[in-house]
């Protein structure tokens, strides 16, 4: 036993409800579907329909609730939450998923491709993040908040300015909201991936020579997948990990070391 937990029950989050942002494809859907599999009832947000999350979501025997919401655009966060708690009775745990890349010499970026970077990656996070917050206080909730950050929250990257500016903004939001939030109970810490087979690298990873590049770096010799952050999603969102927080974790095959 540890702490009153059970070692099989660890993560186990039977009767938790999560909204996942950003679940209709890649890291979004992994992490939408390991925290099903441990029990968890999932909302999603994400621009179009997603069937194929749903699918799995309800083969794990768990419900599913989508919303449509452009996270590019203004969008009223308490609606949004007030939604997954009228769907499923309440929110235990935000994953702050939802992400865009926009790629162009510094000295060409354009300011509108700036502020759809930091709207989606950094803004909605904010304000997703205190509307949950203001929920789990005041139902009295032990909640979970999880940030998806980035290799570039810690390094500075080539040709997308508004991106590493965005993941380094997670960072220290995830700080700031861990400090006023972990007197309630909450608690709110990032993982950042490293080079994951995704939409938003297949620019890259469709590059001979950037793709060889990245992968020589990577330890482990492989690009990531969704299915290696399941790990890291449950024990940031596990009941038992209510002493870690303000953490970013890089789950990044080791590139961060080379």
């Amino acid at each position: 036993m540890t702490r009153g937990f059970a070692l099989t029950t660890l993560f186990d989050l039977a009767g938790k409800t999560a909204l996942v942002t950003g679940a209709r494809t890649g890291l979004g859907r992994g992490m939408a579907l390991a925290l099903a599999r441990a029990g968890a009832d999932i909302a999603a947000i994400g621009s179009t329909e997603m069937p194929e999350t749903e699918t799995l979501v309800r083969d794990a025997g768990r419900r599913f609730h989508v919303q449509k919401v452009d996270l590019s655009k203004p969008f009223d966060a308490a609606a949004v939450i007030g939604n997954v708690a009228g769907a499923f009775g309440g929110i235990d745990i935000l994953v702050n998923n939802a992400g865009i890349i926009r790629r162009a010499d510094l000295l060409d970026y354009k300011e509108s491709d700036w502020d759809d970077v930091l709207d989606v990656n950094l803004k909605s996070v904010f304000l997703l993040s205190q509307a949950a917050a203001r929920h789990m206080i005041a139902t009295k909730r032990p909640g979970r908040i999880v940030n998806v950050a980035s290799m570039l929250t810690f390094q500075g990257g080539i040709r997308v300015p508004a991106y590493t500016a965005s993941k380094h903004g997670i960072a220290g939001l995830t700080k700031a909201m861990a400090n006023e939030l972990a007197p309630h109970g909450i608690t709110v810490n990032a993982i950042a991936p490293g080079y994951m087979e995704t939409d938003n690298t297949e620019a890259l990873r469709h590059d001979p020579d950037r793709n060889a590049q990245i992968s020589a770096r990577i330890p482990i010799g492989r690009w990531g997948t969704p299915d290696d952050l399941a790990t890291a999603v449950l024990f940031f969102a596990a009941p038992a990990s209510s002493y870690v927080t303000g953490t970013v974790l890089p789950v990044d095959g080791g590139w961060m070391v080379r």
